[in-house]
């Protein structure tokens, strides 16, 4: 039988660097995927169905979430997004490690129907340099840069309930603790023992 996963949530403001840090990690660390969320929001340039999101539209959300087909669901800056609840309990009962990147309001749904799932928020180093990074993506117009903006602070206040907290000031050290996260749950007595039991048991006998 293969060790159950472990469930991560990983949560930041717009701007923060997420998705480039779980990008890297998942290309540094085997044995962990990341959840591919539905949503009912535009795609953006260099998107692809499937690989950054699910996107179907409102109807067909509104439909699967009549069906219970999202373990958590958030409707952000007016559009929602949501996690497939079969898929990731399929993933983590195969012994992969699964990362869902949701915002703060989905982080909460989570914990309270897995409370065993591992919390990570991730900040800025400063209102300045989030700014920047919004700027530079070139993705979005002033408007909705400012509104972000206006949300990011409202947003900055849940890091106190994330297990966790990475300041993505250098990219390379905040991937490196990233990556100690994983590491240090991996050794947890019961995932090692239930990993090496034979060993175990050889080593006793």
């Amino acid at each position: 039988m293969s060790t159950r996963g472990t469930l991560y949530t990983i949560s930041a403001p717009s701007g923060a660097g997420k998705t480039s840090l779980v990008n890297a990690l998942l290309k540094q660390c085997g044995g962990i995927t990341v959840s591919v969320s539905h949503t009912t929001r535009p795609m953006r340039p260099g998107e692809r169905d499937g690989v950054n999101y699910h996107f179907v539209d409102e109807n067909t959300f509104m439909t699967m979430l009549g069906a219970s087909a999202f373990l958590e669901h958030a409707r952000v800056f007016n559009n929602y997004y949501g996690t497939s609840r079969d898929w990731v309990a399929q993933t983590l009962d195969s012994g992969q490690d699964v990362i869902l990147e949701i915002d703060w309001q989905g982080a909460e749904q989570i914990r309270r129907l897995v409370p065993d799932c591992i919390g990570i928020f991730i900040l800025p180093p400063s209102l300045a340099v989030l700014e920047q990074r919004l700027t530079g993506r070139g993705q979005d117009d002033e408007s909705v840069i400012r509104h972000r903006l206006a949300e990011a602070q409202q947003e900055l206040s849940h890091y106190v309930e994330a297990d966790y907290l990475v300041i993505n000031d250098q990219f390379d050290r905040a991937l490196a603790e990233l990556q100690a996260i994983v590491t240090c749950h991996r050794l947890r007595l019961g995932s090692q023992c239930q990993r090496n039991a034979n060993l175990l048991k050889d080593l006793l006998s």
